[in-house]
């Protein structure tokens, strides 16, 4: 794994301070941005699908998108670098008109779309590229953010928009086949057995085997003289402080 590069950080931050940014331009102008969200079914609401995940309802629903956001992003950022911007515009434009499609008549606002979108995308690309690494993430993502999967489910709290995360949820899955594993990862790791150029009667484990097979505690040398591997040997007696040559 490369070292971490602040770069990545640029992004989320930029994020996190444009919805911070406009909930403090809604608040001091006293204007209420929550009519350029998605209205579902209503051709003026599909307006609101690049626009909905800048407008949040109130503070709270601010802080709970803005951390989740950032570190989602910040991810994405170190392992999936060149699939981040795709992944950011392509799930918000389908998520969103997903919720257009099967929300409710009213006006769907807030980041947790795109986080849904992350999420998902980061959980199931990592599992199914079968990279320990990617993987290993997935577990993380799941551990830090797996209790969301209950909000994408109706009536588990009222004014919620659980369409806007069900169709994040669902797109991040979509995205998952729509876009490449990043290079370094395309590659399963191998151990030095499964590698072509592996010599066993170099390996440390395998000179504690006899030419019989049997392990010892003592290791042994081997050398093949022909092809048929003929093999002579070296037995190293510590506590003698002698060697045997056969």
């Amino acid at each position: 794994m490369n070292k971490i590069n602040y770069k990545i950080f640029r992004l989320p931050l930029i994020a996190v301070f444009l919805i911070w940014l406009v909930f403090w331009i809604e608040t001091k102008s006293g204007i209420d941005f929550a009519h350029f969200g998605i209205y579902p079914k209503d051709l003026k609401g599909l307006l609101g699908i690049p626009l909905s995940p800048f407008i949040h309802g109130d503070l709270e629903h601010l802080y709970n998108n803005s951390i989740p956001l950032f570190v989602l992003l910040s991810m994405m950022q170190y392992f999936y670098k060149k699939q981040t911007y795709f992944v950011i515009i392509a799930g918000v434009l389908l998520s969103g008109f997903i919720t257009w499609l099967i929300g409710r008549p009213s006006f769907h606002i807030g980041a947790s779309g795109l986080i849904y979108v992350l999420v998902s995308f980061i959980f199931f690309k990592g599992i199914l590229t079968k990279n320990y690494q990617l993987s290993a993430l997935s577990f993380i993502v799941v551990f830090l953010y797996g209790s969301m999967v209950w909000y994408m489910f109706p009536d588990v709290k009222d004014g919620m928009s659980w369409e806007g995360h069900l169709g994040g949820f669902i797109t991040g899955i979509i995205l998952t086949f729509l876009t490449d594993t990043p290079e370094e990862y395309k590659k399963a790791y191998k151990y030095d057995w499964e590698k072509p150029d592996f010599n066993p009667y170099q390996d440390p484990f395998m000179k504690h085997f006899d030419e019989n097979g049997n392990f010892t505690s003592t290791p042994h040398t081997h050398t093949s003289t022909d092809e048929n591997i003929k093999f002579k040997y070296v037995i190293v007696k510590d506590e003698e402080n002698e060697k045997k040559i056969e």
